[in-house]
């Protein structure tokens, strides 16, 4: 149950303000740790990303999630889709792109997604879905298993919109006087898919995000609910009907305001990202392959350094571990 979940305690947040203030910090928090890092001819605002262009940044890996699960080989159910999408969020408002790449973490969420959705696939076939090296894939993906799980708080149960859009269509075929609900789903469907690339998963409770898409859905139909909603569903609550209607408008607000990425802006900040970017997190590393050899191999057993002990490589396009084409 939502109101008794972990989701609502610890991963619904108030406001868009409350958000961006996580962000800012984890910005803040980096850039502090690593400023020694940066030319000392330049400004630390040239070096590092700034906290709007990591949201740039995010909103294209956030395309490519969606690109990704949609070409999934077997097809992805839509809880997949949405269990991901919260983890992507979650994962980037304790931690910031320039400490984990998120084309790593991207594929990373899809994956925990999958098992805890129990869209049983196994690591051989979700790396199969990934265009380039797939050993260095699933060297990646296993590597950031635990990492996200631990940055979740391993709260990994996610409440979607899709029951609740579900309990409203039968309700409003079984109480209202509209024809063939069904014929709705097609326009709900488009609503949630674009809810993904906004902030209403981290604002709004699951049917609240439902009712939201069902509104929008039967106004694209030239139906109106506002007589269902008013005088059927929040009969016996109707001091909860003013919350409800400010939730659903800003709801579609999130939906109509939003703006895709300039893909050749977030070209330039990968670039800066790559000579930002935290070298103990970067696979393409020496510092990355060297931790992961202590990880791996006892101190006794260490190779020496001719030794052909090998951990996978990704370069630092997306060339190696391609989901964004």
């Amino acid at each position: 149950m939502y109101p008794l979940s972990s989701q609502k305690r610890s991963w619904t947040f108030a406001n868009e303000g409350q958000l961006q203030a996580f962000r800012v910090e984890q910005n803040t928090k980096y850039i502090e740790e690593h400023e020694t890092e940066a030319p000392s001819s330049g400004s630390l605002e040239n070096f590092f990303l700034s906290p709007a262009e990591e949201r740039l940044l995010l909103k294209q890996y956030e395309i490519y999630l969606v690109d990704f699960c949609r070409r999934f080989d077997p097809p992805m159910p839509k809880c997949v889709i949405g269990t991901a999408f919260h983890y992507f969020k979650r994962f980037y408002l304790n931690n910031t792109p320039m400490d984990y790449h998120p084309k790593e973490i991207l594929a990373t969420c899809v994956f925990v997604a999958c098992k805890v959705e129990e869209f049983n696939v196994s690591i051989n076939q979700f790396v199969n879905n990934i265009k380039g090296d797939r050993n260095k894939a699933t060297d990646i993906v296993l590597s950031n298993e635990l990492l996200l799980i631990g940055q979740l708080n391993y709260y990994l149960t996610i409440h979607n919109p899709f029951r609740p859009i579900e309990g409203f269509l039968i309700d409003i075929k079984t109480r209202s006087n509209m024809q063939n609900p069904d014929r709705l789903r097609p326009q709900i469907d488009s609503f949630i898919d674009s809810t993904f690339f906004t902030d209403a998963c981290l604002l709004h409770t699951p049917s609240q995000i439902g009712l939201a898409a069902v509104l929008h859905a039967a106004s694209k139909e030239q139906e109106n609910l506002d007589s269902y909603v008013t005088d059927l569903l929040f009969v016996s609550a109707r001091e909860k009907l003013p919350g409800l209607i400010d939730a659903v408008r800003k709801i579609r607000m999130l939906v109509k305001n939003y703006q895709p990425p300039d893909r050749e802006k977030v070209k330039a900040i990968e670039k800066k990202l790559d000579k930002c970017r935290n070298q103990n997190n970067n696979p393409d590393s020496e510092l990355y392959k060297e931790r992961l050899r202590r990880l791996y191999t006892d101190e006794d057993d260490m190779p020496a350094e001719d030794a052909s002990f090998h951990i996978a490589d990704v370069s630092s396009d997306t060339s190696a571990m391609n989901i964004s084409q």
